[in-house]
């Protein structure tokens, strides 16, 4: 990258936050913290009202802006591979926001890159599947992103695995994550003094409410890689034939899935689970192939359906 796109995108960033650290700056764009406060002050000179502060950080006066309206083909060409993921993984009311910020992008685009978009849209497909997100009426991710950002709590209607009804849960939402083709959000729940996991899918109903979070949490992140996301969790190993194991990769990152290692003709597989006869059901699948070395309570769990099955069978 040449000086002056440098300069440039230094520029972008600068606009996108509050905040900028010098240091995130040269880790950015692989320079010297010399070379960032020389860039710096070169902004400063061509009239870009910089204001620095030592120890905190640099930030744009309030008012000023000046649009990125310049794009290159490879940024274009990632709008609209980030547009068709959208159109999955996201529920409609966020979906519609994120169509409505693409008309404005695609706007300031040059001919050229328009001719190019408008052509690689009809060779980009993402198939649905029979997601919530996908109903009309779906505006979960939206309410929940919008809780985080406004910091006010919502109530929600939750259909919890182990529970025969819903219930009406009021939460603090922290942040919301992907895994596994599904969103979830991790949040502060009222009714358990705590902090727990919802599903996104198993959200019937989620509504804003005007009242302010009570609660002062961490960052997303600090939770994600915290010791509490596996305090119910159990430690399950399985060993199944080598043959049966390719048909599972990749079922088995839904019930856990942590390692796995070769012996001979067989593979050991660790799982943490936070539910044993969740686990048990998915495993009647592989049973005939399978054996489970620990722990002895899910040999127990197993009998225990098997006897089920067998009586229904009568």
């Amino acid at each position: 990258m040449n000086r002056f796109d440098r300069i440039t995108a230094i520029l972008i960033q600068l606009q996108s936050r509050k905040i900028v650290k010098a240091q995130d700056l040269a880790e950015r764009f692989e320079i010297s913290l010399r070379t960032v406060y020389r860039d710096i002050s070169s902004l400063a000179e061509a009239g870009v009202p910089i204001i620095g502060e030592a120890g905190v950080g640099y930030s744009i006066m309030d008012g000023y802006r000046l649009p990125p309206v310049m794009f290159t083909k490879e940024e274009a060409r990632t709008f609209i591979t980030a547009e068709k993921l959208m159109e999955k993984f996201t529920d409609l009311s966020t979906q519609s926001q994120y169509q409505s910020a693409m008309f404005k992008i695609k706007a300031v685009l040059r001919s050229t890159e328009k001719s190019m978009v408008e052509n690689l849209e009809s060779h980009i497909e993402i198939r649905h599947n029979n997601n919530l997100f996908h109903k009309s009426n779906s505006n979960t991710l939206d309410v929940l992103l919008k809780s985080i950002s406004e910091k006010k709590i919502t109530k929600i209607n939750y259909a919890a695995v182990s529970a025969h009804d819903p219930m009406e849960r009021i939460i603090e939402p922290v942040g919301v994550y992907h895994e596994n083709n599904y969103w979830y959000t991790i949040a502060f729940c009222h009714l358990r003094n705590d902090y727990r996991n919802f599903r996104s899918d198993r959200i019937l109903h989620c509504e804003m409410t005007e009242q302010p979070f009570k609660q002062k949490h961490a960052p997303l992140k600090d939770f994600m890689h915290d010791t509490w996301e596996a305090e119910n969790m159990r430690l399950i190993r399985i060993k199944l034939e080598k043959r049966v194991a390719r048909y599972i990769r990749e079922q088995r990152n839904f019930y856990g899935f942590v390692s796995e290692v070769t012996k001979g003709d067989y593979i050991e597989m660790s799982f943490l689970s936070p539910s044993l006869e969740g686990f048990a059901r998915w495993f009647l699948m592989i049973a005939p192939n399978s054996f489970i070395l620990e722990p002895e309570s899910l040999k127990l769990t197993v009998k225990n359906l098997l006897g089920q099955i067998a009586e229904n069978l009568q």
